[in-house]
This record gives C-alpha cells, sequence and structure tokens, in this order.
C-alpha cells in the first residue's frame, strides 16, 4: 500500500494522531478483504469488526470523557472513518453513531447524556439508526407527515420513514416526527417538528414494523413503519417543535464525516490502481507505463489530495467551534466525486478483472458511489453553495 502523507500545512497533524491513525489502520488490515467480501457475498453485518472499534474506544470518539467516551475532536473521528475504508472496509456500519452523537450531545438534557452516552460508549448501546427521510418527502424534510402526539406523559408516533439504515442491528433511534401542524408562513416551515430518542427494545410487538430494502451494495437499510408507538416524553431531545434546527446541526459533521471515507476510498482505489498496473505485463510492459492508463489514476489521485484538503479545513474549524457550513459541504461535494473518480479509474486499469469479485474492485465501487447520492444528494450541496455561500437566490 502507497504510504500515506499526513503533512499538510498549517494543519500537520500530531504525535496523537500519527499514533491514532496507525493503531486504527493495523486494526482494520486484521480484517482484510476476505473478511469484507464474504460478509458482502452474505449481505451480512459486521458484527465483529463493529465489536472491535466498539472495544477499542474507536465508536466512542466524540464522547466527552466524562461520559466514559474517549473526548476526541472532529478530526480524529476523521482519522478513524478515513483508515476503515482505505483498509477496503465499508464505514457504513458505524459512521452514523458518530455525527448522531451531536444532536444528543449539543441538545440533550444532562439526563439523558448521563442515561445514555456512557452505556453507548462502552457498547453496551448502539445509537445507529435515523429516522427522518420519507417516502413523500424526501429530501424536504419540512414535508414529513410522521406524528408524534402528546398524550399525557407519552408521545405516540404514527407514520413511516425510508432509507432508515441500521435499525436492525441498532438499539436506539433517533426519530425526527411532527409534534404541530405546518405553518402557512414560508419563514416558519421548520417549527412544529420535534426529536424523540426512540429505545427500539421497548417497543411492543406491532408497534414498529421492518422491512428491509435490498440495495445495490450490501448496506443494511430498510422502511419503517409505526402503529402507536408510545415513546416516554423524557425522551423529547431539546424544546419541542424545534427537532428541524437540531438535525440540521450535526449536518456538518456528518458531511464532513462523509467526505473522510470517500477520501479512504479514494486513497483504496488508488493504491489498488497502482499497484495492478505496475506488475500487470501486456505486450511486453506494465500497463502502468501507458499514459492512457497512468493519467487517469494520477488525475484521480490529485482529486482525492484537494478533497482531502476542503476535508481537513473543515474538521479544523469544526473543532474550533467556527461556522463550517461552506467547507463541510463542499468537502463532501469534492470527496465523492473524487472516490467515483478514482473508482473508475480503478475499475479500467483492472480491465477485466476490475469486474471480478476476489480483487475486491467491483464491490468497493459499488459501495462508493451511493456518496454521490447519500446522505444528500451532490445537486443540494451546490445548491447550498450558490444560495448561501454565494448569495444567488434559492433555486427550488
Amino acid at each position: 500500500m502507497i504510504a500515506h502523507d499526513d503533512r499538510t500545512v498549517g494543519l500537520d497533524p500530531t504525535p496523537d494522531q500519527r499514533a491514532l491513525r496507525d493503531a486504527v489502520h493495523a486494526l482494520c488490515a486484521s480484517f482484510g478483504d476476505p473478511y469484507w467480501r464474504g460478509i458482502d457475498a452474505q449481505r451480512g453485518y459486521p458484527d465483529a469488526f463493529i465489536a472491535a472499534l466498539t472495544e477499542n474506544g474507536y465508536l466512542a470518539a466524540l464522547i466527552p470523557e466524562e461520559y466514559e467516551g474517549a473526548g476526541l475532536g472532529m478530526a480524529e473521528a476523521c482519522i478513524i472513518l478515513e483508515e476503515v475504508n482505505r483498509t477496503g472496509g465499508n464505514a457504513a456500519a458505524c459512521h452514523a453513531q458518530m455525527y448522531i452523537m451531536g444532536t444528543l450531545l449539543r441538545h440533550g438534557s444532562e439526563e439523558q447524556k448521563r442515561r445514555y452516552l456512557p452505556a453507548i460508549a462502552r457498547g453496551e448501546l448502539r445509537l445507529q439508526a435515523f429516522g427522518v427521510t420519507e417516502p413523500t418527502a424526501g429530501s424536504d424534510t419540512t414535508k414529513i407527515t410522521t406524528t408524534a402526539e402528546r398524550r399525557g406523559d407519552r408521545y405516540v408516533v404514527n407514520g413511516q420513514k425510508v432509507w432508515t439504515s441500521r435499525v436492525q442491528h441498532s438499539d436506539l433511534m433517533l426519530l425526527l416526527a411532527r409534534t404541530a401542524p405546518p405553518s402557512d408562513d414560508p419563514k416558519q416551515k421548520t417549527l412544529g417538528l420535534s426529536t424523540l430518542l426512540v429505545d427500539l427494545r421497548a417497543a411492543p410487538p406491532g408497534t414498529i414494523d421492518v422491512r428491509p430494502i435490498r440495495t445495490m451494495m450490501n448496506h443494511e437499510t430498510n422502511e419503517v413503519f409505526f402503529r402507536d408507538l408510545e415513546v416516554p416524553a423524557e425522551n423529547l431531545i431539546g424544546e419541542e417543535g424545534r427537532g428541524f434546527r437540531y438535525i440540521l446541526d450535526g449536518m456538518n459533521a456528518e458531511r464532513i464525516l462523509i467526505a473522510a471515507e470517500c477520501v479512504g476510498d479514494g486513497g483504496y482505489f488508488i493504491d489498488r490502481a497502482v499497484r495492478y498496473s505496475s506488475e500487470r505485463v501486456v505486450f511486453g510492459r506494465p500497463i502502468g507505463q501507458n499514459q492512457g492508463v497512468q493519467f487517469p489514476i494520477a488525475r484521480a489521485h490529485a482529486a482525492v489530495m484537494a478533497a482531502d484538503l476542503v476535508r481537513r479545513q473543515a474538521a479544523a474549524l469544526f473543532d474550533a467551534g467556527r461556522p463550517c457550513g461552506a467547507e463541510a459541504n463542499t468537502a463532501k461535494l469534492l470527496a465523492s466525486e473524487a472516490s467515483w473518480q478514482a473508482a473508475n479509474a480503478a475499475i479500467d486499469a483492472h480491465g477485466g478483472y476490475g469486474f471480478a469479485e476476489e480483487y475486491d474492485i467491483e464491490r468497493k465501487f459499488r459501495e462508493t458511489r451511493l456518496y454521490i447520492t447519500a446522505p444528500i444528494a451532490n445537486n443540494l450541496i451546490l445548491s447550498y453553495i450558490g444560495q448561501h455561500v454565494l448569495g444567488m437566490p434559492r433555486s427550488f
């Protein structure tokens, strides 16, 4: 594997960050391609891998030490997820716990944090499920119709979510539901939505119906139907009716972490493409000697480097508590497109073998394509940049 160059002027890694990268890399490399190939073939869930990450405290990276977490920053969380993907793994099985955590950390009550965070840090609970998207609303989150009606000391939830990933492997779900009718005032359209922490283990039979969605990659995602599910009122995060703002507050973290995964994917594809094209001899010379093979790999490498720089800047701003919406969104846009560019270069370099399961390129090819579309489509990021960064009229 090509050595990872961690030098970034003004953002040089600390000795602890270098040690973290080495340790995560070693752990992830111990699983290897056969493990992930087998999980993919069975459409299984990497329980052993998740258990190893949890045991070493990596999934508790962003949980403060006072709640038994590692107390690390966004820069360190990025290192963890990047290395998972760079070594050929799939961080989709664990990344949500990191970025969902921000909503609970920033807006949860002290009692909620002390009740749940230590157990999550110890691996006794998993907070992986994020119930936001609905079939009739899509990316227009303010149009969701799932309701949470207050009845005494409980909320009663009815409705449907879609693309709710990892719910079958999670103990807790962060759920966005409507607690008041939508406002006729366009300026107030985000009000009336509330965030609830749902204990999936406590749901009586028949109140939650989970229906898996089979996708082109092994990504455990589902439709979820709620029928008179009762959630204790004490599980409301923050103030009633302001849940949309709390969800948005975690979006910058989500964008930055997804960008880190894509940078890891990009590095994986470039490593494999360079190695194969340097060793594969056709017509008496390595195919990597041909500019038609070499240049697309080099261009993909340049794209990944550029995306990585923006991602590091976004993480540094996030950790400093400074606004980073432009950088976080730009990082996700550039990194997802760079990883896809690297994936195509790797497929082309491998020729027919790129489509063979034993080479693992086709598996990672399918996995990395997801991030141009999810968790937010790149066209919506362009809309964000046009409106909020460049000051252009709203496009939708």
